[in-house]
């Protein structure tokens, strides 16, 4: 059974499939998860705290359906060029379908989804922020809490709604896809080519291919430039 939370995100996505962000309201949210508002509030702290859980919830999840994709397409590993191209079209597909998946790996957002706000300015004698906490797999870099979740209140606190950083994001991808490739001594060609399919899809994800050109030829150039890449090290 879903939880609140999972229940009070896929009612925040369809809201937001049918009328822009700006538009959506927390009542009609909770309203339509058959939750209180009360609880909505618990959980997410403001509009803009649900927004970016939204946000995280679709680009985590793209992440780990690009990780199917290229396990499934690999042939157990035996696969590269295979596994990259199946990543690829995954990509290609969701990125299309999937609007705000697109905004936030192109940092294009309209008014219909949930708008990145300016991050807040640092006063000039602020000490620099350190670290505590453990590299996470999430392509998001860490956001400071909001004051919405004061100690002893239930309320969640609201993470800042950012783009997803292209660099951490391809980490990411290529990191996943070579969990279900051989590691071996080729490792290291492995990995160069996996990022440079990678980075492939994601240039057609920023710039699409034209009306002349289908997203299935797309993905042939990309598994062909990645066995064209493993070959030369053979």
């Amino acid at each position: 059974m879903p939880t609140a939370r999972e229940t009070l995100l896929e009612a925040a996505h369809r809201a937001v499939g049918t009328q822009p962000w700006a538009a959506v309201r927390m009542v009609d949210v909770a309203t339509a998860a058959g939750v209180s508002r009360q609880t909505l509030y618990n959980e997410f702290g403001t509009k803009e705290g649900l927004g970016a859980a939204l946000v995280h919830r679709l680009v985590d999840g793209f992440v780990e359906g690009a990780a199917r994709a290229a396990a499934e397409g690999g042939r157990g590993g035996s696969d590269p060029a295979g596994s990259c191209a199946a990543a690829a079209a995954w990509m290609l597909r969701t990125a299309r379908d999937e609007p705000i998946v697109r905004a936030a790996l192109t940092g294009c957002w309209g008014s219909r989804m949930p708008t990145p706000p300016a991050p807040a300015p640092v006063p000039v004698s602020a000490p620099a922020p350190v670290p505590v906490s453990a590299p996470s797999a999430s392509p998001f870099p860490a956001a400071a809490p909001s004051p919405v979740g004061a100690a002893g209140s239930g309320v969640r606190s609201a993470v800042a709604v950012r783009p997803v950083e292209p660099g951490p994001l391809a980490a990411t991808l290529c990191e996943r896809m070579m969990d279900g490739l051989p590691r071996n001594g080729s490792s290291g060609r492995l990995g160069l080519a996996c990022e440079t399919g990678v980075r492939l899809a994601l240039s057609f994800v920023v710039a699409p291919p034209g009306a002349d050109r289908s997203e299935e030829e797309a993905v042939r150039q990309i598994r062909d430039v990645v066995r064209a890449l493993l070959s030369q090290h053979r």
